[in-house]
């Protein structure tokens, strides 16, 4: 079994211990760090690069959701707090889990576990490769006009220029369709998405969010994108690439 690497992040020096001793009673789960201080924690997040962020949401200066918004993608965040009311709030974030203090072991090697698949699934993914013969000239595919995703244990065709837009929420993926009213839910992550869809038809502008660039119909001076019947605000982890793409297709000055 691999092991996975932590960091713990809570202003509560209680939470922390607790939390340690978690780590240190679980297999193949290795701690890299704690911080009572989410600001110095930033720069050691980076740099080390860990699997798994335990990461407190409540904490003064820069609280959890505020972090988890300037994280590296491959960052999996569990997030621990003391207010179940923020559980939905983690989901627009793509959190893996939502534990609730005061924590009990079982619940956190739940989460654990969960990391651990989320990390396998990436891991097969990554090793995949198709072999490609020397001097082959690379045969050019037309581009796909549909996907397929599961839903309720079927298998489901969705015709790419009827997809609006796609929300994630935990480990489901919501696709808003043109003319239907409500979304077709599939368990997948958001980043498995962003590889299925065509680039160039769709772009990720929210760590939740991917829309179907030719259906947004006007972008506000606040970087908030209006497709549908929904208003998506670009964040900036994602604002630079589309920038680009809306300086490439603007004509006229700026108003």
């Amino acid at each position: 079994m691999n092991t996975l690497t932590c960091i713990i992040v809570d202003d509560e020096p209680l939470a922390v211990s607790l939390m340690e001793a978690f780590v240190g009673r679980t297999p193949d789960l290795q701690l890299l760090a704690s911080f009572t201080d989410s600001v110095e924690a930033v720069e050691a997040i980076g740099r080390m690069k860990p699997d798994l962020l335990f990461l407190d949401i409540q904490m003064p200066d820069l609280n959890g959701m505020e972090l988890a918004h300037i994280l590296p993608e491959e960052t999996l965040i569990v997030f621990t707090t003391a207010f179940k009311e923020y559980a939905f709030e983690s989901y627009e974030v793509s959190a893996l889990d939502f534990l609730l203090k005061p924590i009990r072991y079982n619940k956190f090697l739940m989460a654990v576990e969960k990391a651990r698949k989320r990390k396998a699934g990436t891991q097969r993914v990554d090793e995949v490769k198709t072999p490609v013969a020397p001097d082959t000239p690379a045969v050019s595919e037309p581009p796909a006009t549909s996907i397929f995703i599961r839903v309720d244990g079927e298998l489901r065709q969705l015709q790419l220029a009827q997809v609006l837009y796609v929300s994630g929420m935990k480990d489901y993926v919501m696709f808003y369709l043109e003319g239907e009213r409500k979304p077709l839910i599939t368990h997948m992550t958001m980043k498995a998405v962003e590889e299925m869809l065509p680039r160039g038809r769709f772009l990720r502008i929210h760590r939740s969010y991917i829309v179907a660039l030719d259906r947004i119909a006007k972008v506000d001076r606040n970087d908030c994108v209006y497709i549908g019947n929904e208003i998506i605000h670009v964040t900036d982890a994602y604002a630079d690439e589309f920038h680009r793409f809306i300086n490439e297709r603007t004509m006229g000055g700026r108003g």
